[in-house]
């Protein structure tokens, strides 16, 4: 039986903006933008989720919502020196260490030598470590599988940590709703409400062939979640599937030309992003003024301005008129085959 901990950061970037000043602490705060740019929250603090912020929120109606927001546009390089102190802490208790983000990460300490192998004194001591040493508090859960153990790190945030035992998994997971499985977004969340199943439960009492055609290859593994089964294991080394880049516009682009001039801007950021790695296809983003948006791609081994443009083209024609908020250009990587010779018209 695996012990597995997933350690998430409480607000992350918030929280260290605020234990950097400290009299950020008392009022509601966001990272992402600033009232005179537009942008998306990436994170906030608790007295501004109070207000109903909450991140990849759009900045305008966070401010709607807590006129007292004070937004910060972030210091990225801070943020990330500071998580390689946390995985520093990590790699005390573990060498099976797989990062989901600068701020959360699972551990495999099934095997460790540490507290006579108890994962819970384990998860207790590293959040101890980021308290001390860096002032920050982290929230933890730990459980026998990946999945679990990410749903149990939420249960006492902020600063806490929950463990779930294997006796303890069958009831914890029979009144478990639907949405808090990762991978059920709203749309697949509302097509489960549809079919009457809101609940863990309300799976298990499927049959198991019928869910799975109902929901394609998602079903079987939603399915396996329902009766808390999680059989991937924690992956230490994960390869990089694409590149991209993006931008935010301070105000909305409304022609074609002037979506172009921005691509052309972001373009050697992507090409230096890319480095040496193959290409399998390439592709455009585009958010419209309304916050709906698009992307569209196409197989390529290189960077073919004239592909671009033609995708550009198509996504704008999208929006059917609609202002354009956001541009961004992105390359899905291909195997980890021979390096394909890059043709790099961007940096001419």
């Amino acid at each position: 039986m695996r012990k597995i901990i997933h350690v998430d950061m409480d607000c992350f970037f918030a929280a260290v903006e605020m234990r950097d000043n400290p009299a950020l602490k008392s009022v509601p705060l966001a990272i992402g933008g600033s009232r005179e740019q537009r942008g998306v929250i990436s994170t906030c603090n608790y007295e501004a989720r109070k207000y109903g912020v909450r991140s990849a929120m759009s900045t305008h109606k966070a401010q709607l919502l807590c006129p007292k927001l004070v937004l910060l546009p972030g210091r990225m390089g801070v943020y990330k020196a500071v998580s390689q102190q946390i995985r520093a802490i990590f790699e005390r208790y573990s060498d099976l260490i797989e990062p989901l983000s600068l701020d959360e990460a699972y551990l495999d300490v099934t095997d460790s030598p540490h507290f006579k192998g108890s994962a819970s004194l384990i998860a207790e001591a590293i959040r101890a470590d980021i308290r001390r040493e860096l002032n920050l508090t982290a929230s933890a859960g730990v459980a026998p599988n990946k999945f679990l153990a990410k749903i149990a790190s939420e249960e006492n945030k902020p600063d806490g940590l929950f463990v779930l035992t294997p006796a303890a998994v069958a009831d914890f997971v029979k009144d478990l709703p639907l949405r808090k499985i990762p991978g059920v977004g709203p749309a697949t969340e509302s097509r489960l409400a549809a079919l009457g199943l809101k609940t863990c439960a309300d799976i298990q009492r499927c049959d198991q062939d019928w869910f799975e055609l109902q929901f394609g290859k998602f079903g079987r593994a939603l399915y396996e979640r329902a009766f808390g089964i999680d059989e991937r294991g924690v992956t230490v080394s994960r390869e990089r599937k694409s590149v991209g880049v993006e931008t935010t516009l301070p105000k909305d682009l409304e022609t074609l030309a002037a979506v172009r001039r921005v691509a052309d801007e972001l373009a050697p950021e992507l090409t230096r992003r890319l480095g040496e790695r193959a290409i399998g296809k390439v592709g455009v983003k585009l958010k419209f003024s309304d916050f709906t948006q698009t992307t569209m791609e196409h197989v390529s081994g290189e960077l073919d301005h004239g592909l671009f443009d033609a995708l550009l083209e198509t996504a704008y024609q999208r929006g059917q008129g609609k202002g354009v908020r956001l541009v961004g250009l992105f390359v899905g990587l291909a195997g980890q085959g021979v390096i394909q010779q890059l043709k790099l018209p961007f940096a001419e």
